[in-house]
């Protein structure tokens, strides 16, 4: 018989040849575990398997051609800062000019949008990933495929046209699970020339946790007031800027979801008392109006702390705890856009999603998924264990085409993630016109670091920018 100090010791040994062997076989590999060099671009996955070996057109020459737009200028400024929260409390922070979440940008559809980023002194360097934007290959902002990370003392230019309106944000991409949670995020919101929906005021709202402590709602700890009168149509733009999902009730007021990922709905009908599940990384626009008298609350049922009140009087009665989930499949007026599960595709791949890891394998082990220009691409995710994985893809907006085996059923859901819950089957499908080197990844970010991040890769683009060690760039 062991002694108690015998057992346990074995038991440890037991864990940790087990842990190593979970590691080894791919389904572990964690941020530090980064080989010295890797091309990103792939072509060794599928030079012999339909790809081409020869690279013909490079990320980086993939550019906003010249045009007449308008123009709209900003600078960002990435800092080590100490920030006072609005309890008077400070905090250490990592912020583009000088505040968490960063400056809300706010521009017209159309418009030329020009970012000149600078570091000042964040060690590990940073960058701006665009997040739910279609945009050229080399503004993408991921350290390694797209560009190097900037350094203290560099700057970087990104441009691009804002060619889709909606709801968006911004985060550095460079080691993102740290550096988002360390306050290098902010908003962007696209107003439309024109639209379907009307609203009086149009507010965003960020929901994050600063250093994995503090609950912010646009950088506030004791929740977020604003104004609003009796009548008056708010449209108000929520981003989930955390890992975990956020479970948003709307109290007060009947409302309609108009907008996912920053693409606006058709037909929503309007609801009242249900909880939406908002992903990491992922945008929900909800439109309501001010009761004639009273509040309207809005926040998180896990964390009320993430909060938003509007308008003056009595607290609404809450959002029961046992309301039920929104439930987008089926909500909305149909539309046909001639996208459906049957059509023909040119290449399907499945994505079986385990804990933090992609078919078994992590990070640069995953085989990318490889397209041409042109091409549709039909994605199925199978969600096998873990917790949730909200899987965002870049550079593209693709169609959700059914989930758990059945079609939508309500409005066609355009979107740049899509949230699994375990068990959740969802086929999604992208037409390859945005030719580059994508990421697609799990947007909890503590997952994407410890593996769960692979490519959709075009025939023929290359990259002359290296991940891994040797050059700092590590693109969680």
């Amino acid at each position: 018989m062991m002694n108690k100090r015998t057992g346990a010791s074995s038991v440890a040994a037991l864990l940790l040849v087990a842990l190593l062997a979970w590691v080894a076989a791919g389904c572990g590999t964690i941020r530090g575990g980064y080989p010295s060099e890797v091309d990103m671009s792939g072509h060794e996955h599928h030079a012999g398997g339909g790809g081409s070996a020869v690279a013909a057109a490079s990320c980086a020459d993939m550019t906003e051609p010249p045009s007449n737009a308008p123009v709209r200028e900003f600078d960002l400024k990435a800092a080590q800062t100490t920030v006072t929260l609005s309890g008077g409390k400070k905090a250490e922070a990592w912020t583009y000019n000088g505040s968490t979440p960063g400056p809300e940008l706010r521009v017209k559809e159309g418009d030329r949008v020009v970012v000149n980023l600078a570091n000042e002194d964040v060690k590990k360097g940073v960058t701006i990933h665009w997040h739910g934007v279609v945009l050229p290959c080399s503004q993408d902002g991921v350290p390694g495929v797209t560009q190097d990370a900037v350094r203290p003392g560099e700057s970087f230019r990104y441009e691009f046209v804002a060619a889709h309106p909606g709801t968006y944000w911004y985060h550095s991409h460079q080691q993102s699970s740290e550096q988002a949670e360390r306050g290098l995020v902010g908003r962007l919101i696209v107003e439309p020339k024109g639209g379907a929906f009307r609203y009086d005021r149009d507010y965003a709202v960020t929901f994050q946790k600063l250093n994995d402590k503090y609950v912010l709602t646009n950088g506030r700890e004791d929740g977020l007031r604003l104004d609003a009168k009796p009548g008056e149509t708010v449209r108000l733009r929520l981003i989930n800027a955390y890992n975990d999902v956020q479970w948003v009730g709307v109290a007060g007021a009947s409302f309609q979801v108009v907008s996912i990922d920053g693409q606006d709905l058709n037909g929503p009908g309007v609801i009242r008392d249900q909880w939406i599940p908002i992903g990491g990384g992922q945008r929900y626009d909800v439109l309501f109006t001010m009761p004639d008298d009273g509040q309207v609350q809005v926040y998180s049922r896990d964390q009320t702390k993430w909060s938003v009140t509007l308008g003056e009087g009595a607290a609404p009665k809450p959002v029961g705890k046992e309301a039920p989930a929104f439930d987008f499949t089926g909500y909305g007026t149909p539309k046909d856009d001639g996208i459906t599960p049957d059509m023909p595709f040119d290449r399907t791949y499945e994505l079986v999603l385990g804990p933090t890891n992609i078919n078994g394998k992590s990070g640069h082990n995953i085989p990318p998924i490889v397209v041409k220009e042109g091409e549709w691409i039909k994605v199925r995710f199978v969600h096998k264990l873990g917790s949730e994985h909200p899987m965002h893809l870049h550079g593209h907006l693709f169609k959700i085409l059914t989930k758990n085996g059945k079609p939508l059923t309500g409005s066609p859901i355009y979107a740049d993630s899509v949230l699994l819950f375990r068990g959740d089957v969802y086929e999604v499908t992208f037409q390859a016109n945005n030719p580059g080197l994508w990421m697609e990844h799990c947007h909890n970010l503590g997952h994407a670091a410890a593996g769960m991040t692979m490519m959709v890769n075009y025939e023929g683009v290359s990259t002359p920018y290296r991940v891994g060690t040797k050059s700092g760039n590590i693109p969680d």
